[in-house]
């Protein structure tokens, strides 16, 4: 709200602007939200590489165990599933709904190629951890020096 009753000196322009940045952030924080989802970048993960294989962990709260997907091809994870919604009443009056549900899939580049015979795959407390391993002929080898 602008203060025109105010003198000059109490009146301070760059607040009123901070107020109305905060006020357009509100308003278009839930379309943002929904772009986010949108744009493939849900179940958020993290990717680390040990030795001999590479580890996706992945937030997945909500979904069960059951309605997870995974696909690995050549260096690339595929995560797909179902996340049910909180309530199936349809009378449901929401008065905010920021979780998303439904159909979602995710596509991993991972940085290596992996064995699809060396996955191993575990839920525990709606994190999802896959740990995959190098094929024995990419893993790295360490050669021995000989002297002539």
């Amino acid at each position: 709200m602008l203060n025109y009753g105010l003198s000059g000196a109490h009146w301070d322009p760059f607040a009123e602007l901070r107020q109305l940045q905060s006020q357009m952030n509100r308003l278009f924080e839930g379309g943002a939200r929904s772009q986010r989802q949108n744009d493939n970048a849900w179940p958020p993960f993290n990717m680390w590489m040990g030795d001999d294989s590479v580890v996706v962990t992945a937030e997945m709260p909500g979904v069960a165990q059951d309605d997870i997907d995974l696909t690995v091809r050549e260096n690339t994870l595929i995560i797909a599933g179902k996340r049910n919604p909180a309530t199936e009443d349809e009378d449901a009056v929401w008065h905010r709904r920021e979780r998303p549900s439904g159909e979602f899939s995710r596509s991993i580049r991972l940085p290596l190629r992996v064995d699809p015979d060396k996955v191993e795959a575990r839920v525990n407390n709606g994190v999802l951890e896959v740990e995959m391993g190098r094929p024995d002929a990419e893993r790295p080898r360490k050669i021995e020096v000989k002297a002539s």
